[in-house]
């Protein structure tokens, strides 16, 4: 019932069928095995919830790392209108209107990391219909966060994007997106979101083309090794809440 309620917010928000969550905040922590039952139970059930209910938030998801990359534990997402709706009020704003309750549950998370992101550029992917609803990332993403040594760096990063990356990723079976990042609050600059529809056919089909980043030959090979990528960065991730079918 209160994910139908989020349906409807996102019909509010879309002009001419384009879902304008422009906005993602990310958080990226582990949590110990003796925490993680009651954490989850809490951060599905209730925070979640609680966050939803706010002005300008459009989605939640909720993914487990380690199934790739060098991320581990959790990546909690949620998506807004813009990067503004995650500022107003700010996360440490919110912290200081936290009840005993919540600052205990966030208490268990272990080595976390943050970053308010303002979209630069989306594309679709062959499977975006499948998409969930609200405009919540696929089953499964696979994040970059990273800083680039250099404006002349950033200059080639940037047209290998517009020109190579995203277009690639446009036409590539089992994607359903990728977004490209900018971050507004965090400790590094950029950030690159894809959307698949499971794990194998991400394995399938982009990870031939990942292996690129170690041929010096290749515009990947080339701009890669260029890049300061987060302790966390890239990270793997299977959707567990939303459920599938959500």
């Amino acid at each position: 019932m209160y994910y139908d309620a989020r349906v409807r917010e996102r019909n509010r928000c879309t002009i001419r069928g384009v879902m304008m969550d422009r906005g993602i905040w990310a958080i990226w922590y582990e949590v110990a095995d003796e925490d993680r039952t009651e954490y989850l139970a809490w951060f599905h059930g209730r925070h979640i919830p609680e966050k939803l209910s706010r002005p300008g938030y459009l989605w939640a998801a909720h993914y487990e790392l380690g199934h790739g990359g060098a991320g581990r534990g959790y990546l909690a997402m949620f998506g807004g209108e813009s990067a503004h709706t995650f500022l107003n009020p700010s996360p440490s704003q919110l912290a200081q209107r936290q009840s005993a309750h919540t600052r205990r549950l966030l208490g268990m998370r272990r080595d976390a990391a943050a970053c308010i992101f303002a979209e630069e550029a989306r594309i679709d992917g062959p499977d975006a219909a499948q998409r969930a609803a609200g405009s919540t990332p696929g089953p499964v993403v696979q994040i970059g966060n990273y800083n680039a040594a250099s404006p002349l760096v950033e200059d080639d990063l940037g047209a290998w994007y517009a020109q190579q990356r995203l277009p690639l990723l446009a036409a590539l079976p089992g994607c359903i997106g990728a977004r490209k990042l900018l971050a507004t609050v965090g400790g590094y600059k950029h950030a690159i979101l894809h959307e698949f529809t499971s794990l194998a056919l991400r394995e399938r089909h982009f990870g031939p083309h990942e292996a690129q980043a170690h041929d010096p030959s290749t515009w990947m090979g080339r701009v890669r090794p260029l890049l300061a990528h987060a302790p966390y960065s890239p990270a793997v991730g299977a959707r567990i809440w939303p459920p599938s079918g959500a």
